[in-house]
């Protein structure tokens, strides 16, 4: 774009099954059996038909013992009236058999999704059987608990602390096909990530960490540059925070995330709340119509200060929020200048960082506006610095989404072993 490129940043987570607690105390000489019982949303018949190796045996629920179940709360584990359906998983080595009070050596399952039982050997009448149940924990709580957590932490949006990744960490996490790069566990604990690559092999190579692939394609952010709206994600006229117009850039991603998230199933695993802030606050002048205008992030980045903070009309959000504009039709947006800076991306008038998770080789679109003057409006790019270029102006598109707190997450978050989101 020449003269309008200031800086080109390439170097940039009941079914109330009465526990009438089963255990099922069937006798059955010589053979060893498995007992299956499976609850359901009605109470207890009378009789119920209970599937053994052998065949089924009717047996009057009247005259079984109970099964005690306790879940967990902290360090401690509390008795409860009702088998978890959610939020724990069974713990088989805690859980136990007895017979006249002895422990019996037998091996016990429990499916909470099915609600079956299992206990093998069960050869011996007055048999009792007690269920432990392990908190599960949420998909932030297992990252911040790896050993390739995230350890810097500052105040956001919320007012909680975030938890952020900087240098050149194994931070890697394989969803929805593609792979992608822990940015921060927000303050509400939603996991915010960016796009890496399509996940076309069973590890990234190193196609996947540089180059072109690392993004969907590149674009401008707004097809105009003549008016400081135009460095509104979304943007109005004669209104600093308007939210009428969907900028250019937006429209490539809300495209993108219904042909690649929304309409192949994985929809259901992305937060809309946790939202993306397009900080629109002035330095200096109005923010409207053709004013000399530098806005914030312009301050905070040029002097090394960035911050997570941002003002409720620019944090962009979807309609079902309980925070932020609700401006959001998919809740897809766009790394800030700040989150780069707090990853190790330094100005690009100070140095460059090449050995940092962020870098492409490429530079590609932050969310976070510069200035307006000379007629033309500024946006923030990075890539191995934080660099300037107007809005026509055409960059990388680097997809981020946040992943909802409650997710399980596998894996260790290296290039061998990624964090993935569990069913997704």
């Amino acid at each position: 774009m020449g003269d309008k490129m200031k800086i080109n940043a390439k170097d940039y987570k009941s079914n109330k099954h009465r526990i009438y607690l089963l255990c099922g105390i069937v006798c059955i000489v010589v053979l060893m059996v498995t007992l299956i019982i499976t609850t359901s949303k009605a109470k207890y018949k009378t009789t119920q038909s209970l599937p053994l190796i052998n065949g089924t045996i009717n047996y009057d629920l009247s005259d079984l013992n109970l099964i005690g179940a306790y879940i967990q709360e902290g360090e401690e584990y509390k008795q409860v009236n009702e088998i978890p359906l959610s939020g724990y998983e069974f713990n088989s080595e805690k859980s136990y058999c007895t017979v006249n009070g002895e422990n019996i050596n037998a091996t016990i399952n429990f499916d909470i999704e099915t609600q079956t039982l299992s206990v093998v050997p069960l050869t011996k009448k007055g048999t009792k059987c007690y269920l432990y149940f392990d908190e599960k924990s949420s998909g932030s709580e297992y990252i911040l608990a790896s050993p390739n957590a995230p350890t810097n932490h500052t105040t956001d949006w919320t007012g909680k602390e975030s938890y952020y990744y900087t240098g050149n960490p194994d931070n890697l996490v394989s969803f929805a096909g593609f792979y992608w790069r822990i940015i921060r566990i927000n303050g509400d604990g939603s996991i915010r990530m960016i796009y890496q690559g399509v996940a076309d092999s069973p590890t990234p190579d190193a196609g996947n960490m540089t180059g072109e692939g690392t993004q969907i394609g590149t674009g401008q952010f707004n097809s105009s540059d003549d008016n400081n709206m135009y460095v509104g994600y979304m943007y109005q006229s004669r209104q600093l925070h308007g939210l009428q117009t969907s900028s250019t850039i937006k429209g490539v991603l809300d495209s993108w995330y219904k042909n690649n998230i929304a309409n192949t199933g994985f929809g259901d695993y992305v937060d809309g709340n946790a939202g993306f802030c397009g900080d629109r606050r002035v330095t200096s002048g109005t923010g409207i119509s053709t004013s000399t205008t530098y806005y914030q992030p312009s301050t905070r980045i040029s002097n090394s200060r960035p911050s997570l903070t941002c003002q409720t009309e620019d944090i962009y959000t979807t309609s079902g929020s309980g925070t932020g504009n609700k401006a959001l039709t998919q809740p897809i947006g766009l790394i800030s200048a700040d989150e780069a800076m707090f990853a190790g991306i330094p100005w690009w008038a100070n140095e460059s960082n090449t050995n940092n998770y962020l870098y492409t080789d490429n530079s590609y679109w932050t969310m976070s506006p510069d200035h307006f003057s000379s007629s033309y409006a500024y946006m923030l790019l990075t890539g191995s610095s934080i660099g300037f270029s107007s809005t026509s102006y055409t960059a990388g598109v680097r997809p981020v989404i946040n992943i909802r707190a409650d997710v399980q997450i596998t894996g260790s978050g290296t290039s061998t072993d990624p964090f993935i989101v569990v069913g997704a």
